[in-house]
């Protein structure tokens, strides 16, 4: 059922985004663009098998929706809400005292955010999404999410209404995005687009962004974990079933030094799989995309964290937190066994958006910053203009563009003749 692999074998796993939808997806957001709400109305019934006669959630529906569900679960949305509030303003870019070269710092004006809906609805992700757009001042957010016979889950409506999101919409796949991305006659155009979402949603976000902006182009969820000889191998096994139960193609991985300690938590893992609620998909998960690692040293083991460059690294040995300066390429890291990665979907407070497929080699996981944008402002003196021009004339020179030399030049001698 499991294999243990080299390290070598995880240039197997990349995330390459599935090309064969581009043609159904790229007719998907034409047909968006060109009928608007009713193509919301005939792709909610094509492909939710959900005829809708509105497409925004009243704000009424998401209070009796708040008010209905039970008194932990709003507790639990609160403190989870309050926890992300708290990170966010943590590590807020803050404007600084001005001068003769500074930025300033501006948040969006409107955003999407997309909220996946099916067998796992992910009440989180309104948390972890919408809490950061608001804590960065942005001035509008609205919510899609995918439509249900049942209609929404109550949960994730009461978190829309937590939230204070300023629309809720049901409408969910590629053409969710294509409406954010382009507006039709009830959705408005955002300025970006966040959120997780299928293979559909990816590829849509892919070839929207230029005329939107983008958070990323998510894959499977993966997770990392690190273990040695004092590694609680039951414990251990339950995050690695968290994690596939995600999806079919969820990824995990088990690295350590110790292939006793491997192949204790791998029985474990075996004997807890099947009593899960998503026991196939655990199943299926595993069987196809779990990598057991053995590793030679902490060295190797450090190279093979940082190859894999994974949404989330669990580091669960004895000596955890000398891991920390040495993993460059990670989503988010989680240090000893009581921070599990389950807690950093829910409540900790950074938001559960990271990069998978390897790109936290070059990206960063959701935070409050990427709502905000900043402009640079140049306001010299003349002294520094001074200091300045004659390198600038020089740069001119060489680009052979005359009218930025003169630009540069004529201020220069003007001041020359000031002084004069």
């Amino acid at each position: 059922m499991y294999t243990t692999n080299t390290f070598k074998d995880i240039y197997a796993t990349k995330n390459d985004i599935d090309w064969t939808l581009l043609e159904s997806v790229q007719s998907i957001i034409k047909t968006v663009q060109q009928q608007g709400d009713q193509a919301l109305f005939d792709y909610s019934k094509q492909f939710d098998a959900v005829e809708l006669t509105d497409l925004e959630v009243p704000s009424s529906t998401l209070k009796e929706a708040y008010e209905s569900i039970d008194a932990d679960l709003r507790k639990a949305l609160e403190e989870a809400k309050s926890n992300i509030e708290t990170y966010q303003n943590s590590i807020k870019w803050k404007q600084g005292p001005s001068s003769e070269l500074y930025q300033k710092i501006h948040p969006l004006n409107r955003v999407g955010i997309y909220v996946p809906g099916g067998t796992a609805p992910l009440v989180s992700t309104v948390l972890m999404t919408t809490v950061l757009a608001n804590v960065a001042g942005v001035k509008e957010t609205i919510i899609v999410t995918p439509p249900q016979a049942d209609g929404i889950q109550k949960a994730i409506l009461a978190a829309c209404y937590i939230v204070e999101a300023d629309h809720v919409y049901q409408v969910g796949g590629a053409q969710a995005v294509a409406a954010l991305a382009y507006g039709t006659e009830t959705i408005q155009k955002v300025d970006k687009i966040v959120g997780p979402g299928n293979q559909f949603v990816a590829m849509a976000k892919k070839l929207v962004y230029g005329d939107v902006g983008i958070d990323s182009i998510a894959g499977p969820s993966e997770i990392v974990v690190v273990v040695d000889e004092s590694t609680r191998a039951d414990w251990v096994a339950y995050d690695l079933l968290a994690q596939a139960e995600h999806d079919v193609q969820a990824r995990t991985f088990l690295i350590s030094e110790s292939k006793e300690k491997i192949e204790e938590i791998l029985t474990e893992v075996q004997r807890k799989a099947p009593l899960q609620s998503r026991a196939a998909i655990i199943e299926e998960s595993l069987k196809q995309h779990h990598y057991s690692i053995h590793t030679a040293s902490k060295e190797e083991t450090i190279e093979v964290v940082n190859l894999i460059a994974g949404e989330h690294i669990s580091i669960q040995t004895n000596d955890a937190e000398s891991y920390v300066d040495l993993i460059t390429t990670a989503g988010a890291i989680f240090i000893g066994d009581r921070s599990p990665e389950a807690i950093g979907d829910y409540v900790a407070g950074p938001s559960h958006v990271l990069p998978t497929g390897g790109n936290a080699r070059f990206s960063n996981g959701l935070s409050v910053n990427d709502f905000l944008r900043t402009n640079s402002v140049i306001h010299l003196s003349q002294a520094t203009f001074e200091e300045m021009a004659s390198s600038g004339v020089r740069l001119a020179e060489e680009e052979a563009l005359q009218a930025h030399r003169d630009s540069l030049y004529y201020r220069l001698e003007d001041n020359s003749n000031d002084q004069n």
